[in-house]
């Protein structure tokens, strides 16, 4: 079984698919990865010793659009990855997408005739009516006067349409292909694969759509700290760990923001630099600076995890029983804020600028002892089989299916 595993995301696109490639390998697949040629991402596939195909620039030089027209030149960019995408294929069983490979992933698919999955790692995209749909574009708002969620769902689709359609059929129509009426659901199809864990982003089962939960796709991470991270730990008592992520754009002042804030309770503080670039505000030694880490081996050892909602950053805190501060900057984050809140296993951030008092509010509460009580109550429920679950079904799926229909 040869399988294509295709993404143009960040690092929370990246690294579930590398934790699928590795059991489908155990089940004897041949698997390469379409990816973004960040270095991050070439590294983080190279160490796992699985076969990247570039694809489009690499992430950050592309920024997501804000206007119809930023849109429009956006998806024609994203479409135009068909051909690697089609030509990394060629010969292969099946395709597997996700972020925002669905443009050129499934066309690719379906001009070569072999079955395909859509798959997201956050509920908030997907139809339902206990839920509200997501604005697309900054500023945008629903109609006060429809309060239905399902009709919600349909001005959602309409805006899509409106969005991506006419950039997706001329590219289409470029590669031989018929144009596309329903954009969402060619994005993310009738039978979507969703990877949380069902704690942390649980689903509820309705007849709009059949989403296949398999949990959340987990990349064991066996590399040692440094050890001038490990001095630093042992150095003291526990810090509080702030990093946001693959987050670039944030506010100014956020770095100071959450040191001071993380002071404010007299706890020491670990800044992870990320995409924003944080760095220490001053020479204290009370602060330290940390790169690439291995998040799984390092949120064990701190006393709370103040981060920006990715999927991936909530359930490597959630798996180490770190109390968390979500402070959200955009897409599914708002999301995971919620959930993390709703769970009891930290804080919700009400926006995306704190400043010192407020985010130092939160942070209380996340530093509590029946919040830390409830992470490590939690942590004990998260599934990290989820992975291998997921390889057994794509293999099994593509085993009954008939290679000409894509699902």
């Amino acid at each position: 079984m040869r399988v294509l595993l295709s993404t143009y995301g960040s690092r929370g696109d990246v690294e579930p698919l590398v934790a699928l490639a590795i059991r489908l390998r155990e089940f004897g697949a041949h698997v390469r990865v379409c990816a973004p040629p960040n270095k991050i991402f070439a590294e983080l596939l190279a160490r796992a010793g699985v076969e990247l195909v570039p694809v489009g620039k690499p992430i950050g030089a592309i920024t997501e659009p804000s206007t119809e027209s930023a849109t429009a030149r956006f998806v024609t960019e994203l479409a135009e990855q068909f051909g690697t995408v089609a030509a990394a294929a060629e010969g292969y069983d099946v395709l597997l997408a996700t972020g925002f490979a669905h443009f050129s992933s499934r066309s690719a698919a379906e001009k070569l005739g072999i079955p395909y999955r859509y798959v997201t790692f956050c509920p908030f995209m997907l139809r339902s009516p206990h839920q509200v749909p997501p604005v697309l574009l900054p500023g945008q708002s629903f109609p006060p006067e429809v309060t239905d969620n399902l009709a919600l769902w349909d001005l959602n689709a309409q805006t899509i349409n409106a969005l991506h359609g006419e950039a997706l059929n001329a590219y289409r129509a470029s590669v031989g292909l018929p144009p596309v009426d329903d954009v969402y659901g060619f994005i993310f199809t009738d039978r979507p694969w969703l990877a949380t864990d069902p704690v942390l982003g649980p689903w509820r089962e309705t007849p709009e759509l059949d989403v296949v939960h398999t949990g959340a796709w987990i990349l064991p991470d066996e590399r040692p700290l440094a050890d001038d991270l490990l001095a630093f730990l042992g150095a003291g008592t526990p810090p509080v760990f702030v990093g946001y992520g693959s987050t670039r754009d944030v506010p100014a002042d956020l770095g100071r923001v959450s040191i001071e804030a993380v002071r404010a309770h007299g706890r020491r503080v670990l800044v992870g630099r990320g995409w924003a670039e944080l760095a220490r505000i001053d020479d204290r030694d009370d602060c330290f600076v940390v790169g690439e880490v291995n998040q799984q081996a390092l949120f064990s050892r701190v006393a709370a995890v103040v981060h920006h909602g990715g999927a991936g950053t909530t359930t490597a805190a959630a798996l180490a029983g770190a109390p968390q501060v979500v402070v959200p900057q955009g897409v599914d984050q708002p999301y995971w804020a919620e959930r993390v809140a709703a769970l009891g296993i930290g804080a919700a951030h009400d926006g995306s600028a704190p400043t010192t008092e407020s985010l130092s509010a939160a942070l209380g509460t996340a530093l509590g002892p029946e919040t830390l009580a409830r992470a490590r109550a939690v942590a004990d429920s998260i599934r990290t089989d989820a992975a291998t679950v997921a390889a057994k079904l794509l293999l099994d799926t593509v085993g009954r299916e008939s290679p000409s229909v894509p699902a």
